[in-house]
């Protein structure tokens, strides 16, 4: 053989090895990155799940007011009702 030859079956050799290796890292990194979209996800639902809580509190609390504003004007109505009387 050739020093050429040998040369070249050793580059090939070599950047096979790379290759790969490079293959396995990327294989892990996409791992990982499936692992944090999963981890995103979860929290973005949690959050979700938060906000629907804040926000049936706040609805409620809404219905709350509009209770109290009604009880009020019914009991001014009331006496106003009770100054045309007098």
């Amino acid at each position: 053989m050739d020093a050429v030859q040998i040369t070249i079956i050793a580059i090939s050799f070599i950047l096979t090895g790379l290759l790969v290796a490079l293959g396995v890292q990327v294989w892990y990194i996409l791992k990982e990155i499936r692992f944090s979209i999963q981890k995103m996800n979860k929290m973005l639902d949690d959050g979700g799940k938060v906000t629907g809580a804040v926000s049936e509190g706040v609805s409620g609390m809404g219905g709350l007011l509009s209770g109290i504003k009604a009880g009020l004007s019914f009991f001014s109505a009331l006496r106003g009702k009770k100054k045309e009387e007098a």
